[in-house]
């Protein structure tokens, strides 16, 4: 029995090790190729996993911002601090809240792209097409993608830290009665 459980918990183990050993050889083969990257392609990337991306970031974080600050300023005006309520809703959204938030939002809605078009092209055999026609599938499928979003990412983070504070400042301004 506990032979039994051993020997479960070592494949589990093993094979979390060579998983992890595939995605570090993925990664820096990736950043080897980083300069053989095709520039339209990439650009293309960076228009739908950045540009496309946006309207769901902005919507996402300015109800962050709007019910941050909402809950801030019931308590700060509570005990008499409601000049603090803007500064503390812009720190915390600049430190915290839009990064993580941007990052989970943007894994989620390009990560399922990202997967789903490239299991279809596995299941379709184009990836092997790829390779027969002699061109790498991690130059021409993961890097353009890894630089997009690398360099969108923090564009992105600009943008939804300035609608998440402006989102805070109309909740404080208007709800809140805090100026």
């Amino acid at each position: 029995m506990l032979q039994t459980i051993c020997n479960d918990i070592g494949k589990i183990m093993l094979e979390g090790c060579a998983n992890a050993g595939r995605m570090m050889l993925l990664f820096t083969d990736t950043l080897k190729r980083i300069s053989k990257a095709d520039e339209k392609e990439t650009v293309r990337q960076m228009a739908k996993l950045g540009a496309d991306s946006l309207p769901i970031v902005m919507m996402t974080i300015l109800f962050t911002g709007m019910v941050f600050s909402v809950q801030t300023a019931k308590e700060f005006v509570r005990f008499g601090a409601s000049s603090s309520v803007g500064g503390i809703v812009a720190i915390a959204m600049g430190r915290e809240l839009v990064p993580v938030l941007t990052g989970v939002v943007v894994a989620g809605r390009i990560g399922a792209a990202i997967a789903a078009e490239i299991g279809t092209m596995k299941v379709t055999e184009q990836i092997d097409a790829l390779k027969v026609m002699a061109t790498n599938p991690t130059t021409y499928l993961v890097v353009p993608r890894f630089l997009a979003i690398v360099l969108m990412m923090p564009v992105l983070i600009v943008f939804a830290n300035t609608i998440g504070n402006i989102g805070g400042w109309l909740v404080s301004h208007y709800y809140a009665g805090i100026s």
